[in-house]
């Protein structure tokens, strides 16, 4: 129960972005769902700073569009403007968005590298031992605040037989 509650509260404090499986040569295409009119071979991804400078079309639209759903978002939220006001400039930098983005990406591979990694929970499946953008986001661009529910009126905190309200006694210091 104690390594559940510590990966429950590392869980909600951060997000990640699992980048090193990317650069696999994986089938060229759209993921699955993705709609729109075919078109050729796409131009070489610029400006990458975070993810893999040899990630194939296919996965950079899979992470893309992963982070979307899981911010509520849609590309322009991160993505400048183009010169054609119906094309996004993809390389720009020019949103504050796009360099928070970035941050949350080093944020979410530290956390899931350097701390959960060493977390061992038996029953757990993998999705549930590493972090996403949709741990904190759950579709809400900005995270929405959690509220602990009320602690109950038994037993001390979170209804914890034996405890005393506040918590677990304090040492005495002797003086």
């Amino acid at each position: 129960m104690r390594n559940r509650l510590f990966l429950a509260g590392i869980l909600s404090a951060a997000l990640v972005v699992t980048v090193a499986p990317l650069g696999a040569q994986t089938p060229q295409g759209p993921p699955a769902g993705m709609q729109g009119p075919p078109h050729g071979p796409m131009p070489k991804p610029k400006n990458l700073k975070i993810l893999p400078k040899n990630i194939s079309h296919h996965d950079l639209m899979k992470v893309m569009h992963g982070f979307a759903g899981e911010l509520g978002v849609k590309c322009n939220f991160c993505h400048a403007a183009g010169a054609d006001p119906h094309h996004l400039d993809f390389a720009s930098d020019a949103k504050p968005e796009k360099r928070i983005a970035r941050t949350m990406m080093r944020m979410n591979a530290t956390i899931n590298k350097k701390y959960l990694a060493k977390v061992d929970v038996p029953k757990a499946k993998p999705e549930q031992t590493h972090v996403t953008c949709g741990t904190c986001h759950r579709g809400h661009s900005i995270p929405v605040v959690f509220v602990p529910p009320p602690e109950p009126k038994h037993g001390g905190p979170h209804g914890m037989p034996g405890m005393p309200p506040g918590g677990p006694p304090k040492a005495q210091s002797k003086g």
